[in-house]
């Protein structure tokens, strides 16, 4: 296994247990202080305990090597889990909506230590998700970036929960600021599972990369003595890194061994240096340039 998917696995396992540990806290404290906003940022953070299982899950899977029955290896697995957690999301942020519109009208006394957990979260999920965001780059983990993008979430909820905590302390009369706030965490966890989901469904699309990206693949193939022109270049992503097809333009007097062997080291080429290409299919063609100026002649 590579390091970058390594260290994403091992993120991911830190990261589970973090959570655990958050949502136990934040439960039981939110439980003993009365507070909606706590419990529904413990329930939240419930639903990261599940996320960066998935995750776990589909690194695990998507290291696999490639069989006959899956040629392309399998990664998709890997986004998939992507879209599980987004579609998590909006599950649990509906549950916390609903449930904190349910308790809207119960009068309670918030604790003044309510507040401490959802601090203690704030600072934890800052670098959880400064460190996937980081790692999800390196390893191309779409899970993992969709995780990260849990842990914005579950930092803004939290901050969220925080100032309805806040109200409710300094003037009693506020204590729906408490039920709103848990509102306002369930609103916040829908919108961002939909913003996942619509990122992995595009990658299970086939979605292509940027131009950039692209320009990247063209840019390497061309350094390869004998490459004459890149005529098409697609890419898809299958879970950690994308597979390319490349239609390669050679000198059209070239023999079949001779353009195989500059198709081969076009190959190995872009693998080299684009380090977020896992394979690349190159099809041999004689130069577009050479045909016409033969057409001409004759």
């Amino acid at each position: 296994m590579r390091s970058p998917e390594r260290a994403a696995r091992l993120v991911a396992m830190l990261s589970l247990a973090s959570s655990a540990i958050l949502a136990a806290v934040k439960i039981n404290v939110g439980l003993a202080a009365n507070s909606v906003a706590v419990v529904s940022d413990g329930i939240e953070s419930l639903g990261d305990c599940l996320a960066s299982g998935l995750v776990l899950v589909g690194l695990w899977v998507a290291a696999k090597p490639a069989d006959a029955d899956h040629p392309y290896g399998h990664g998709r697995f890997e986004t998939l889990t992507g879209l599980g957690i987004g579609i998590l999301l909006t599950i649990v942020g509906t549950g916390i909506s609903f449930r904190s519109i349910e308790q809207r009208h119960d009068v309670h006394v918030v604790a003044s230590f309510a507040a401490w957990p959802l601090i203690g979260a704030i600072f934890v999920k800052c670098i959880f998700a400064l460190v996937k965001r980081r790692v999800a780059k390196q390893s191309g983990s779409a899970g993992l970036q969709a995780d990260s993008w849990h842990d914005v979430i579950d930092m803004l909820s939290s901050m969220t929960a925080l100032v309805g905590v806040i109200l409710a302390l300094i003037n009693p009369a506020w204590i729906a600021a408490d039920h709103y706030s848990g509102v306002l965490v369930g609103l916040i966890v829908i919108w961002m599972g939909a913003q996942v989901i619509r990122e992995t469904t595009l990658q299970l699309m086939d979605t292509m990369p940027d131009a950039a990206q692209l320009a990247e693949v063209r840019t390497a193939a061309l350094s390869v003595e004998g490459a004459r022109a890149v005529e098409k270049c697609y890419a898809r992503k299958t879970g950690l890194r994308y597979h390319v097809d490349l239609h390669l333009e050679v000198d059209a007097d070239l023999t079949v061994r001779e353009s195989h062997e500059i198709a081969g080291a076009v190959r190995s080429a872009i693998k080299a240096k684009v380090d977020w290409v896992e394979d690349v299919l190159v099809h041999v063609e004689p130069s577009a340039l050479e045909i016409r100026s033969a057409t001409i002649r004759h």
